[in-house]
């Protein structure tokens, strides 16, 4: 399903006296968190913040937020959730987002009456992605998402299109 708005990360701590926070992103990279001009306190997009600044710092980003200014303030938002707006991002082609493709179920492309299972997770490897599959059976299958094996995904409808490699749902 197709969101407007996505999690782009939880705030983890304060960072210095200014009212500084830390954001762990639960994007790509910090880096991509310096795109948005405007992040959400909900995933509906009824409480907008403005992102004053914002810089990578190891492996999470340091956000100045409009209205925050004192480290007391910041410590109140940590474990908090901030989103981002879909439509604040072009994503390439063959590119979605995580959240999206998490819950769609996994068909075959050549036959669309076999169904694999539930995409549960995706982890991100230097070579490719790994997304977790869970069978009917109850069983996790690690598929590879090269574009040899993934040929569709249709986040709308809940659904990607894989060409499994050969013995990768087999039962042997």
């Amino acid at each position: 399903m197709i969101k407007e708005y996505l999690e782009i990360g939880q705030i983890v701590s304060t960072h210095g006296i200014k009212g500084e926070v830390r954001l762990n992103p639960w994007c790509d990279t910090p880096e991509f968190v310096k795109k948005f001009k405007n992040l959400y306190f909900d995933d509906k997009g009824d409480k907008a913040v403005k992102v004053v600044s914002c810089r990578p710092h190891g492996n999470v980003a340091v956000l100045k937020l409009e209205g925050v200014d004192t480290v007391e303030s910041a410590q109140k938002l940590r474990n908090t959730v901030l989103y981002m707006k879909r439509s604040d991002v072009k994503l390439p082609e063959g590119k979605w987002f995580v959240s999206e493709l998490i819950g769609c179920k996994v068909i075959d492309a050549d036959d669309s009456s076999i169904c694999y299972g539930e995409l549960k997770d995706v982890e991100a490897y230097p070579a490719n992605d790994i997304w977790y599959v869970k069978t009917a059976d109850d069983k996790e299958v690690l598929v590879p998402a090269i574009k040899d094996v993934v040929i569709r995904c249709d986040v709308a409808d809940d659904k990607v299109y894989i060409r499994p490699l050969r013995g990768l749902f087999d039962e042997n």
